[in-house]
C-alpha cells in the first residue's frame, strides 16, 4: 500500500478488501485508489474528491517531536 501526498491509498497486488462485517469487497482489480478524505461517492474507493474538498495529508510517516 502506497499513501499519496494529498491524495488516496494506492493498493497494488493481490488482496482481498473486507469491511468491518468480514464481508468482502470485491474490485475486480489488481490495482485500487482507496479513499482518505472520507467524502468519496464511491467508498472505500477513491473518486477524486480529494482535490475538490482540498483534503491535505503526507505522504510519509508523521515522525516524533
Amino acid at each position: 500500500m502506497t499513501p499519496y501526498r494529498d491524495g488516496p491509498y494506492l493498493l497494488r497486488g493481490p488482496f482481498e478488501l473486507v469491511d468491518q462485517d468480514g464481508n468482502v469487497i470485491e474490485s475486480g482489480r489488481r490495482t485500487v485508489a482507496l479513499c482518505r478524505c472520507g467524502r468519496s461517492q464511491t467508498r472505500p474507493f477513491c473518486d477524486g474528491t480529494h482535490k475538490l474538498v482540498g483534503f491535505a495529508a503526507p505522504s510519509e510517516a508523521e515522525r516524533a517531536r
